[in-house]
């Protein structure tokens, strides 16, 4: 749905690395627990490691043009997590990283299409695979994260660097948070879609309330120059999803987004459409492809010559803006509602809130199979 958190530099860490943690927690005898602070640490590991490999190019804090990131250091991320829950040796952690380098990577031009989310489902399995073949003592080489032929593959400046000492070392995850989506689209649209609805908010208020589209000369969104999600007339879903130009005219039209604006009545709404014809990306100079530092400027012209303009620097759920935890929470129900009985929505958020004291973590894994509280109740076990 791409509803993944987002990183900077630009990635989905958690996708990677959150399902191969769980599964292979499941496949541990019911001797041998896996704790909450286990399951942790092993996220942390791989998230850290996406990080730090990505901070070894500078090209990879831009928004991508040639690889999906998840599936270059996703990979390496969970081979990275599930090395550290098997408490794999350092030859064997060096082999599965290795190994995970042999499956990373898939070309950017699959992104709004339905098989972009296979990206990530790929990154999981492949770097779980790799630390189990590391396990059973399968080589690859150890030196393939310095190598121009080896990570360099994937970056064209990849440089890099020895790591703090554990003494000196700050965690990435400690420094800089996620970016947590309100609506499941390219990160970059949450800029626009912020800016279109102040912008409509402004419209509105001389208009008795209603958008006047007939009113409408044209709508002007700058924006950094991003390929693949320019799409000036998309069709799916999908195509939807990474379109700067819907985003901007179904927030101008609705004064917000949701999963729903992505519904196919909605996308090809005859106002939508009409709205779309009068719409044209800019992309200036300072304005660069960069999670960190872009910024979205929407300007409404009108045929009388007026214009209404609003611009966004952060969005509500970026980093320097995070979500509160109430809509944090609202965003899972939602999403969990559609698989998920209500009590087992609510025990994943208490576990996941307790989880350094959970004391066998197998109990996620059977709230996110459906599993009721009642049923679990003697399973949960807080310190």
């Amino acid at each position: 749905m791409d509803f993944d958190d987002t990183w900077h530099p630009a990635t989905h860490p958690s996708g990677a690395v959150l399902p191969a943690v769980i599964a292979l927690s499941e496949a541990f005898p019911q001797k041998k627990k896996i704790s909450g602070l286990d399951l942790l640490l092993a996220f942390n590991v791989g998230i850290e490691v996406q990080g730090r490999l990505l901070r070894f190019s500078n090209e990879a804090r831009n928004i991508p043009k040639r690889f999906h990131p998840p599936t270059v250091v996703g990979t390496m991320g969970s081979a990275a997590a599930c090395a550290k829950l098997l408490a794999l040796d350092q030859a064997k952690c060096k082999n599965a990283l290795a190994i995970a380098a042999s499956y990373a990577g898939a070309p950017l031009a699959n992104a709004a299409t339905q098989t972009k989310p296979l990206h990530i489902g790929n990154a999981a399995k492949h770097g779980l695979e790799a630390a189990c073949l590391a396990s059973q003592d399968l080589q690859g080489n150890k030196q393939i994260l310095d190598m121009e032929s080896g990570m360099g593959a994937f970056y064209t400046d990849y440089s890099p660097q020895s790591l703090p000492t554990l003494q000196s070392y700050a965690w990435l995850l400690d420094q800089q948070d996620v970016a947590i989506k309100r609506f499941p689209a390219h990160l970059g649209t949450h800029w626009v879609a912020d800016a279109a609805s102040s912008a409509r908010r402004k419209l509105v208020e001389s208009s008795d309330h209603v958008l006047p589209l007939d009113k409408i000369e044209k709508v002007i969104v700058k924006v950094p120059e991003v390929k693949y999600v320019n799409r000036p007339n998309p069709n799916s879903e999908h195509e939807a999803r990474h379109s700067f130009q819907f985003v901007a005219c179904s927030a101008l039209l609705d004064g917000s987004m949701s999963v729903q604006s992505f519904a196919s009545e909605n996308i090809h709404r005859p106002a939508l459409r009409e709205l779309l014809c009068k719409t044209q990306l800019e992309h200036p100079a300072d304005n660069k492809p960069s999670f960190e530092s872009l910024y979205c400027e929407v300007t409404v012209v009108l045929r009388d010559g007026n214009t209404i303009s609003d611009r966004c620097d952060t969005f509500y759920g970026h980093w320097r803006k995070p979500l509160e935890k109430e809509d944090l929470e609202k965003k899972f129900q939602s999403n969990a509602s559609e698989v998920l009985p209500p009590e087992a929505t609510e025990g994943i958020i208490e576990t996941v809130y307790n989880l350094e004291k959970v004391k066998d973590c197998s109990i996620l894994s059977m709230f996110l199979s459906g599993q009721s509280a009642r049923a679990l109740s003697e399973k949960l076990r807080l310190l």
